[in-house]
């Protein structure tokens, strides 16, 4: 139900909307501290205290990320108990050779033909150094069609290995022909292609995620450091969020609880995480900081206006954080990995975003930059009071030295 549909019933209930209530305990007086405001309190009274051990556990956390690995999904990717898992088990274990893993190699030849004389024997010398590398234990019979010339070579490592992607990596270093071209294909070449395929553009799409996310929020906020803290809050929770994936799902802690087979990570899965648990991150930070901005907006007091910010949308943020928890912890009742890793990684970053670091860190670091927050240099400042999305009118000093 979009927006304008949720306005028009509330206006059509009326006072209705409160009837059948759920009876629960009688609010806090006004004034009087609730829990967020107090747990906030606590915080910026000892704020490097509380702050130093969170971050350390948060980056302990995301540790394992370090020595993640990249490979496309096979058969593992299916339950144990699965008939096609199971067939393909009893493959390898009854019929010797079944991991053994076929690299191609094609020799293409623009301007002439493959079977030349030329041709032949740079196909023959490229065979034999070939033949002579680690884990290869034949060579197919060389095919010619047109201008290409193309030949299997058979590794004894798996396609998913470190030893059969140095050896593409070792057949791809050989020297092409002189007039023409050495491509490798097959399934760790794919491997390869694919990795290096999302890594190089995944740093673009992070770049322009990160920007764009600046921007809007400094147009929103009216500050250049709060967006920064924010990107830099939602970077915690997403390292640690990785860090629980190659925790569980490729160091193979939890596998017998959670049903599945260690193995290392699709490529894809990193890169959806960081898109959906970045977006909603943000999401409560900006309803986080927008309650401290207007608070503070009408105080002038940044302690005053955490803790009441913090106070007026602890449990809107607690309790949306609890439906995502438990949404996409029901992603791990799945039976394929990529979409048990997924949803346990969104399900670990959401709860430490909504605890550890909106509880603790926000309020420590918020407390520790004080005037800071809310600085921006004063050309910025004057371009931003045209932009229409800050009603409020900033305390006097804002856009100067804090």
């Amino acid at each position: 139900m979009g927006p304008p549909a949720a306005a028009a019933l509330l206006a059509i209930l009326g006072p209705k909307i409160n009837s059948f209530g759920i009876p629960h305990r009688r609010g806090r007086a006004n004034g009087a501290a609730g829990f967020w405001r107090s747990l906030a309190t606590w915080v910026m009274r000892r704020p490097l205290v509380v702050l130093v051990p969170t971050v350390a556990f948060v980056l302990i956390a995301g540790t394992p990320f370090l020595q993640f690995r990249l490979a496309n999904a096979d058969t593992l990717v299916l339950p144990p108990q699965d008939e096609a898992r199971r067939g393909y088990d009893a493959l390898v274990a009854n019929f010797p050779g079944q991991e053994q893993s076929s690299i191609t190699v094609v020799t293409l030849f623009p301007g002439g033909d493959p079977q030349s004389a030329a041709h032949g024997a740079y196909v023959k010398d490229t065979s034999a150094r070939i033949s002579g590398l680690p884990s290869v234990l034949s060579l197919g019979p060389t095919r010619s069609a047109g201008r290409i010339s193309a030949f299997s070579a058979i590794s004894a490592r798996p396609a998913s290995t470190d030893d059969a992607r140095d050896l593409v990596k070792a057949i791809r270093a050989l020297p092409d022909p002189p007039d023409g071209e050495l491509l490798v294909s097959g399934q760790t070449a794919f491997d390869l292609d694919t990795i290096d395929f999302v890594a190089s553009h995944s740093v673009r799409a992070v770049g322009f995620v990160v920007a764009m996310t600046l921007i809007a929020l400094f147009l929103l906020l009216r500050s250049v450091v709060l967006p920064v803290k924010a990107v830099v809050m939602n970077l915690l929770s997403i390292s640690a969020s990785f860090g629980a994936m190659v925790w569980i799902f490729e160091q193979g802690h939890l596998a017998q609880l959670l049903n599945f087979t260690p193995q290392s990570l699709d490529p894809a899965v990193p890169v959806i995480l960081f898109c959906i648990v970045f977006g909603l991150s943000m999401d409560y930070e900006v309803l986080l900081l927008s309650r401290i901005q207007e608070e503070y907006y009408r105080t002038g007091d940044n302690t005053h206006a955490v803790a009441e910010g913090l106070e007026r949308s602890g449990r809107l943020i607690t309790a949306a954080a609890l439906i995502m928890v438990a949404v996409f912890t029901g992603f791990a009742l799945a039976d394929v990995v990529i979409i048990k890793s997924v949803g346990v990684g969104m399900a670990v970053a959401v709860a430490l975003d909504a605890t550890l670091v909106r509880a603790l860190i926000v309020p420590a670091t918020m407390r520790l930059l004080g005037r800071w927050n809310w600085w921006a240099p004063a050309q910025l400042a004057r371009h931003r009071h045209g932009i229409g999305l800050a009603r409020m009118a900033p305390p006097a000093n804002e856009g100067g030295r804090p």
